[in-house]
């Protein structure tokens, strides 16, 4: 989760966020390594994490295919979908942002 691509949206005075929750998901989750059979296999679906967060109750077997329509739908309505496309890329980028969070915790 800990990763730079995502946004952490803050609420208005009055606690609100400025979208619903199912675009938060796309906002504050990544995926990492989607098309890696093995990650998918050894992370039970977790590499699939914004399938994850928005469809929590369905089978992980389903969030590849999953995945391109949710792609797909983002695209079409201008939201972001976070992604990695390999682990190692992951791996740096999450250590990178553990750095910068450990040496600046105001932005944690």
């Amino acid at each position: 989760h800990i990763v730079p691509n995502t946004t952490m949206p803050i609420p208005d005075k009055e606690g609100n966020l400025e979208h619903t929750w199912a675009v938060h998901q796309l906002y504050t989750t990544s995926n990492f390594a989607p098309s890696n059979w093995l990650v998918n296999f050894y992370t039970g679906g977790l590499n699939h994490q914004v399938e994850h967060h928005i469809f929590p109750h369905i089978s992980h077997v389903h969030y590849s295919k999953l995945a391109k329509i949710v792609k797909e739908t983002a695209k079409e309505f201008n939201l972001p979908y976070n992604e990695y496309k390999t682990m190692r890329k992951a791996l740096v980028e999450h250590f990178r942002h553990l750095g910068v969070l450990g040496q600046k915790p105001e932005l944690a």
